[in-house]
């Protein structure tokens, strides 16, 4: 049996973030590809095809519900995951309305993060 990689689309706009985040997922097999907010998110999704996106709720450029409408138009089948800071867990559940399939707080415990993406996988 081979188990086909799981690709993520990471997005946040804070670039130490990911770039630590896509390490930490990449060494446990998973294939990271990272967007600096919103925008860049939505060019990258135009022109890939991802089995989960990691959606930050607070980023510069974009609000990560609005981003999560546009994934949902462009890839209604592929799961989202949202993070969220501390007091930001109305606008998560908010999220969860418009179609994520789950949020988890910010700093998020990797194993926990893991295991929602495999969740959302095999949703």
């Amino acid at each position: 049996m081979t188990t086909e990689v799981i690709r993520v689309l990471l997005v946040d706009d804070e670039t130490g973030f990911t770039d630590v985040l896509r390490k930490r997922l990449g060494k446990r097999g998973l294939d990271i590809l990272t967007a600096v907010g919103g925008t860049t998110a939505i060019q990258i999704l135009r022109k890939n095809d991802f089995d989960v996106a990691i959606l930050d709720l607070k980023m510069e450029d974009m609000d990560g519900i609005e981003v999560l409408k546009i994934f949902k138009k462009m890839d209604p089948d592929m799961p989202v995951i949202m993070l969220t800071g501390h007091g930001s867990e109305k606008a998560a559940k908010e999220g969860v309305e418009y179609g994520a399939f789950d949020y988890l707080l910010k700093p998020c415990d990797l194993e926990e993060l893991l295991e929602k993406i495999h969740q959302a996988v095999n949703h």
